[in-house]
């Protein structure tokens, strides 16, 4: 028992350590002030005399904060004739994105009450009445929960993300299982499409977004990812929005086989052959670059591909029989 009650506060400590070394920079009212200012920038990027003229600040005193982020490694500065830009270093950008949002009490490890599993186990079963019993789909709602929180264990969602990958998971298990899965234009069902890329942070969820905008019921849309970040890009929801497209509570999953076995048709991106293939389904690899470090100009470039690629994709899927 002392080695358990000690095991929780040597862990906050760690985590508390963790953010104070990452953050250090950032623990000032103003740099907060300035990280919000460029992260909010259509272009995510400012010059110190438009962030000097929206704080009310002296330029020197916007260009000593700007350096000491840039000094540890936050900022990065874009020089264009005489103008130089500051923008956040993407590598940063999800840490940065949740320190600005959340206080630092809210990094605690989240931990999902067992009242609630037992509810969602509930709630699935009687959603999947006659397809799986109560002990399949407790189990696929632990092991989902235990996937999920060893890829985010500071979801602050993580029962709803719960909740939603166990039933996509089943949803897949059930369609893998029955006749005739992969020949939707047959029986008039809506096509399953997964995307999977390396982060489910990125090109998966703009493809499945932009899929899902255009296609509505017509496609079942998952998304997922070989070796899955915590959070998706800031930057990606962002570029989405532009064109009036939402993630719609998205979140990086791992890759699991039965999503795999589910799907009529499975696109890649980036994530080699982390994919199992079965046969009857439907293989694309779309070769695009990873937006997770580019500028937003470079994330609008991908979009905009993907964008294009999904439009094709969406011609080429079997129409759903309305009746």
């Amino acid at each position: 028992m002392p080695a358990t009650e000690s095991s929780a506060p040597e862990s906050e400590r760690a985590v508390a350590e963790r953010i104070a070394q990452s953050m250090r920079a950032i623990a000032d009212p103003t740099r907060v002030q300035i990280l919000r200012l460029i992260m909010d920038a259509p272009d995510g990027r400012r010059g110190v005399t438009d962030l000097a003229a929206r704080l009310g600040l002296t330029q020197p005193t916007v260009s000593h904060h700007v350096r000491i982020m840039a000094d540890d490694g936050i900022l990065q500065s874009t020089q264009e004739g005489r103008q130089v830009w500051y923008s956040l270093v993407p590598s940063r950008l999800a840490d940065v994105f949740d320190f600005v949002q959340h206080s630092p009490s809210d990094a605690s490890p989240s931990v999902v009450d067992p009242a609630i599993l037992a509810r969602i186990t509930d709630d699935l079963t009687l959603r999947f009445t006659g397809v799986f019993s109560r002990e399949t789909v407790a189990e696929y709602v632990a092991s989902s929960y235990d996937l999920l929180r060893q890829g985010a264990p500071r979801d602050r969602h993580l029962s709803s993300h719960t909740s939603r990958f166990a039933a996509d998971r089943l949803g897949s298990l059930a369609l893998a299982d029955s006749e005739g899965v992969t020949d939707a234009a047959a029986s008039g069902a809506p096509t399953d499409v997964l995307f999977v890329c390396v982060q489910n942070a990125g090109r998966s969820q703009m493809a499945s977004a932009i899929l899902r905008s255009l296609a509505g019921d017509r496609v079942r849309v998952l998304t997922a990812g070989s070796e899955p970040t915590e959070t998706i890009n800031p930057k990606i929801v962002a570029a989405l929005d532009e064109i009036g497209v939402s993630v719609a509570g998205e979140y990086p999953k791992p890759l699991t086989d039965e999503v795999v076995r589910g799907a009529d048709v499975v696109i890649t991106m980036g994530c080699g052959d982390a994919c199992p293939i079965y046969p009857g389904r439907r293989y694309l690899d779309w070769e695009l670059p990873d937006p997770a470090t580019m500028s937003m100009d470079g994330v609008r470039a991908v979009r905009d591909d993907i964008d294009g690629r999904v439009r094709e994709l969406l011609r080429s899927l079997p129409p759903v029989n309305a009746a």
